[in-house]
């Protein structure tokens, strides 16, 4: 008789992480991982200024540890840990970070400050955080697959939820830890996990993926150490899978089969954010940003906005009245409505008085979001939008599309958002200078060179 028992999910993936084989990136794939992780630091950069950042390095004890790992955009530098959660924090707080709808979230600010602290701190390549880098995503957006919308639709923040077994898996790969720590780590990933989308619209969301980022690194640490957990406690009867989805609402083998073939970040599940404010508001952003462009009218003209989405992206942005400016990105009619007034949605717009202009406030007083009828949750249309601008002398403007729009960014315009998020925090010439070096990540051998780039 075989007493061999059947290996843990945390063990089956584990080996799929100690055994990837870089050759596997393809040219895509790393151009797709080169460009999310440069938007990641670019977004991270503009972001230090938020007052979610500013309240965090303000807190008696936080990123007060000795290290060697750098806190954006400043000469302070402490642990990887707390570089990790606050850089991480910074990542998030401008909700401008890159999305993906398989992943349900944003892929990468859980995966790129831990990375970037502990090679910093391990003086590490470049190439090394590149391969745990997709590793990361690969496993994240493995276990989005394996929950599906459902994990989603209990009301879990899966940027954090999920990502937090991204950044322990790419930790672990960074670490170069055997299948037995990574294991571990993965396990211990499950007990971390952690965020609601209630708090969406506030300091905590941004927070909840600065203590992902934080703890898939301490998971990673710890289990180097030798700490233990439980290797079933992803699909135990009281582990992840059961515990934050319910019996039978998640489907265990999405999350090892065919692993890598292709991989996620190869096929373009990622898009860069193209305005900084939910990724649920993007696409009729965009439908009202051609409204506006081609319908020869201005705002004083419009007599109702009316924006149809799925009604899944409706429940956490139906904020017709949003009372700041957090709230306000997480409004696709404020989104909306800034759009047709000024043909733009910008980072200025989500500060301080911004949502109060009387202009804006008249448009936003006429808009008006439901769910769309023909849009289900599920399928192609899910992230679509619908938006008809009615005007006063009678005509409607419509325009409609059933995918998102985010990925379509060219490099100048990747370069420019990079350029406007990074001199919020550092001079034109160093922000152009660590671009340039983020296109290399591959060929430095230490990337301090790098993160020497992003002090202030």
């Amino acid at each position: 008789m075989d007493n061999q028992r059947t290996p843990s999910l945390a063990a089956r993936l584990a080996d799929k992480i100690c055994g990837f084989d870089p050759a596997r990136i393809t040219p895509r794939a790393e151009a797709n991982a080169y460009a999310s992780i440069a938007d990641t630091v670019g977004v991270a950069l503009a972001g230090m200024g938020e007052d979610c950042t500013r309240i965090l390095l303000t807190t008696p004890g936080v990123a007060t540890a000795p290290g060697e790992s750098l806190i954006f955009a400043t000469e302070r530098r402490t642990s990887a840990l707390d570089a990790a959660l606050v850089n991480g924090t910074a990542s998030h707080a401008l909700d401008f970070d890159d999305v993906s709808g398989v992943f349900g979230g944003h892929p990468s600010a859980p995966l790129v400050a831990p990375l970037l602290a502990l090679a910093e701190e391990r003086g590490l390549s470049g190439d090394a955080v590149l391969v745990a880098y997709v590793v990361g995503v690969e496993t994240e957006t493995r276990f989005a697959r394996a929950v599906h919308m459902h994990h989603y639709d209990k009301g879990w923040h899966p940027t954090a939820t999920l990502g937090i077994f991204g950044a322990a898996a790419a930790t672990a790969r960074l670490l170069k830890l055997d299948r037995a720590r990574t294991t571990i780590a993965l396990a211990m990933a499950a007990s971390f996990a952690a965020g609601i989308k209630a708090n969406f619209g506030t300091m905590t969301k941004p927070l909840q993926v600065g203590q992902c980022a934080r703890n898939g690194l301490l998971a990673g640490l710890l289990a180097e150490r030798g700490a233990s957990a439980n290797p079933e406690a992803i699909e135990h009867d009281q582990g992840f899978f059961n515990v934050f989805n319910g019996p039978g609402a998640f489907d265990a083998e999405r999350l090892t089969a065919n692993w890598g073939e292709p991989l996620e970040i190869g096929v373009d599940t990622i898009g860069l954010k193209q305005f900084p404010c939910c990724g649920s508001a993007q696409p009729a952003i965009a439908m009202a940003l051609e409204i506006a462009r081609t319908g020869d009218f201005s705002a004083d003209h419009i007599a109702q906005v009316n924006i149809l989405v799925p009604g899944r992206g409706l429940r956490h942005t139906n904020r017709p009245a949003p009372r700041t400016a957090l709230e306000a990105k997480f409004s696709v009619q404020y989104a909306v409505a800034r759009a047709l007034c000024d043909g733009a949605v910008r980072l200025k717009d989500f500060e301080g008085d911004a949502i109060v202009e009387p202009r804006v406030q008249r448009v936003l007083a006429l808009t008006h979001a439901r769910a769309h009828p023909d849009m289900s949750d599920r399928g192609p249309g899910h992230w679509g939008a619908e938006v008809t601008v009615t005007l006063k002398d009678g005509r409607r403007l419509t325009r409609k599309v059933d995918t998102p729009t985010s990925g379509a960014m060219t490099d100048t315009e990747r370069r420019e958002k990079f350029m406007m998020c990074a001199e919020r925090a550092l001079p034109a010439t160093r922000a152009a200078a660590l671009h340039q070096r983020l296109q290399e990540i591959r060929s430095i051998t230490d990337m301090r060179a790098l993160t020497q780039l992003l002090a202030k």
